[in-house]
């Protein structure tokens, strides 16, 4: 097979340098965040193979895999199989999602980002309850009833959960907090896809989102924002415990 040729990718490849040892694939994300971010790299372009950034960035290609793979979660590349990795946005597109990657490098930020998480759904749900309309009061009902149909299904559950609180982002109608939590809950579910594995998690789950709902239902702010962080207080602790069985 001939070798990879391409002059957009091949600049990209001699532009890298190696990365610091110890932190290989948080080095091979940042610089290519940082490269990027610069402006030289127009959108569409196709970036060197794995084999071709390990060489340059004198990492191992299972490190160049890992980074490239975080940064296609988090939007900035784009993954083709039998075609290659492209970058997505433009440089200033790119900007905000190089705080993704740095509040995401590192396990240890997961605590952090569990009580940022917390701060911010508290504040959506009080903001929801005065300003949640009918139509979206309905779409949380239906995701609470898709919860509790979907015991034993946890892909399900988790989309249903996933979708009673992009509702409830919605109702807040604050599109930077939005924007925010999505940040935090993309992050987290980097590290913990399920944070609900048993069917008690799920009972107690259920029945926290069940209160959400009846506070915005009374247009209650203290009580939802005091029932969410009943709920955050519940994600965490299984989160946490997730982090001590992992370590």
């Amino acid at each position: 097979m001939p070798a990879f040729s391409d002059d957009a990718s091949d600049a990209i490849a001699s532009s890298l340098s190696a990365v610091p040892a110890g932190t290989p694939v948080s080095g091979v994300a940042g610089q290519l965040l940082e490269h990027f971010t610069g402006g030289q790299v127009p959108p569409g372009t196709r970036l060197p193979p794995e084999r071709q950034l390990a060489t340059s960035l004198g990492v191992g290609r299972s490190a160049v895999r890992e980074a490239l793979a975080a940064l296609e979660i988090l939007g900035i590349v784009d993954v083709r199989p039998g075609s290659g990795t492209y970058l997505r946005g433009s440089a200033s597109a790119l900007l905000p999602q190089t705080l993704r990657w740095g509040l995401m490098i590192g396990s240890q930020n997961t605590d952090q980002l569990s009580e940022l998480r917390a701060g911010l759904e508290s504040y959506t749900a009080r903001l929801a309850a005065d300003r949640v309309e009918e139509p979206q009061l309905e779409a949380l009902r239906a995701s609470l009833e898709t919860m509790r149909e979907s015991f034993g299904d946890i892909a399900s559950y988790v989309a249903a959960d996933a979708a009673f609180h992009e509702v409830l982002g919605e109702a807040a109608g604050n599109p930077m907090l939005t924007d925010l939590l999505q940040v935090s809950r993309t992050l987290l579910r980097v590290y913990f896809d399920r944070a609900v594995h048993e069917r008690e998690d799920m009972q107690t789950a259920l029945d926290e989102h069940a209160e959400i709902l009846a506070a915005l239902e009374e247009r209650d702010g203290d009580r939802a924002a005091s029932a969410m962080v009943q709920h955050m207080a519940s994600a965490r602790s299984r989160i946490l415990e997730e982090t001590a069985e992992g370590e």
